[in-house]
């Protein structure tokens, strides 16, 4: 997969991701996808498969009344691809012991893609 087709397949993630399309996320991934979050260096979680990652999207879509990734910046290996994203949400509901419903996050991070076929094979979040 050439670099054009790896950011036309990014791109369209995030397009799904922002407008909440679960469906439309799940489509761009592969059978054995791998999901990782990483948070402060510290692996937070984990799935395998498109069923769990599936489940652990419309469980973190609901946390959120409005989001937004944006790229801002391309990085293309020979086996993956890291974008840096800018992030913005809008919590729908409080978190116990944290920021309250209608709080607006902004963070800075990176996402890393790696892929088989034409599918997302391998996605690590990393803020």
């Amino acid at each position: 997969m050439d670099q054009a087709a790896r950011q036309a397949l990014i791109e369209r993630y995030i397009a799904a991701y922002n407008a909440f399309d679960i469906d439309g996320m799940v489509a761009l991934l592969h059978d054995e996808v791998r999901f990782e979050n990483h948070a402060g260096g510290e692996l937070t979680v984990a799935t395998d498969g498109r069923e769990a990652f599936r489940a652990l999207a419309e469980q973190s879509s609901g946390l959120f009344s409005a989001r937004e990734q944006r790229a801002s910046g391309w990085h293309f290996g020979p086996d993956r691809t890291t974008v840096d994203i800018d992030y913005r949400g809008t919590l729908a509901r409080d978190i116990p012991g944290g920021p309250v419903a209608g709080t607006v996050l902004e963070l800075k991070g990176r996402s890393e893609f790696g892929f088989v076929g034409d599918r997302i094979a391998y996605l690590a979040d990393h803020a």
